[in-house]
């Protein structure tokens, strides 16, 4: 058994999908949960705080209300994203800059505040980007996205370099084809949806629940040597 009891887990975007699936992981295993969301209606559900990732004002007003809150924090999971899908040639500026801004500069605004809190701390803690697999197989229509997830890779790398005389962990986890609102319109394609679970080993597409384990293995502060690794969870996908 995983035990995070006193610990405090922040969680972007973790009120729906795949982040609530990490949330509900970390929250069984005993951590306290900041649910860090632009949609105020469903923070109601946990303890939630609002926040636009890709405002950095926002971003250190939400810090500062979760350690006024919780008095400490152990372990942040960058996994508020946003996603698009157009023919590259008709593909805009404003709608490259729309994506990265919330995938990319959202991510390390948030990484950034809990970097600067668990180094002040000296306590050690775990930082987590969700990324996707979209960074290694090719992503047409999603250039933007799969852009910001491929990035988001060699920052978790470089940030485990940095931060290792501090003891935080840093690790990218990469989701498969998941059950998710995000993914909505793609699950009505029946033809698509039997291609990629034809190419899935395990033979569907992940839940949020397939999330809650990994979730809390990643805030496992137990797991002292594990860092700037990319974990995919994606049912076997990428291998097959």
């Amino acid at each position: 058994m995983i035990d995070l009891s006193g610990r405090v887990v922040i969680v972007t975007g973790g009120n729906s999908g795949i982040g609530l699936g990490i949330a509900r992981g970390v929250a069984r295993a005993g951590a306290s949960i900041a649910i860090w969301s632009r949609r105020a209606e469903r923070n109601a559900a946990a303890i939630g705080i609002q926040c636009d990732v890709s405002d950095e004002g926002a971003v250190a007003g939400a810090m500062r209300a979760t350690l006024d809150r919780f008095g400490r924090l152990d372990c942040l999971v960058a996994n508020a994203g946003t996603a698009g899908k157009q023919p590259f040639t008709d593909m805009s500026l404003a709608e490259w800059h729309r994506v990265l801004q919330v995938n990319l500069d959202g991510a390390f605004l948030c990484l950034r505040e809990a970097a600067r809190v668990l180094v002040r701390q000296g306590q050690g803690g775990s930082l987590v980007a969700v990324s996707s697999t979209s960074a290694i197989d090719g992503a047409p229509g999603q250039q933007h996205y799969a852009a910001s997830k491929t990035a988001l890779l060699a920052v978790m790398r470089a940030l485990a370099v940095e931060l290792a005389r501090h003891q935080v962990r840093c690790n990218s986890l990469l989701p498969g084809w998941t059950d998710t609102e995000l993914l909505a319109g793609a699950k009505t394609h029946e033809k698509f949806v039997t291609a990629t679970i034809g190419r899935t080993p395990v033979r569907r597409w992940a839940t949020p629940h397939d999330f809650e384990t990994v979730g809390a293995f990643l805030a496992d502060p137990s797991l002292i040597f594990h860092t700037g690794d990319s974990m995919v969870v994606d049912g076997g996908y990428t291998i097959f």
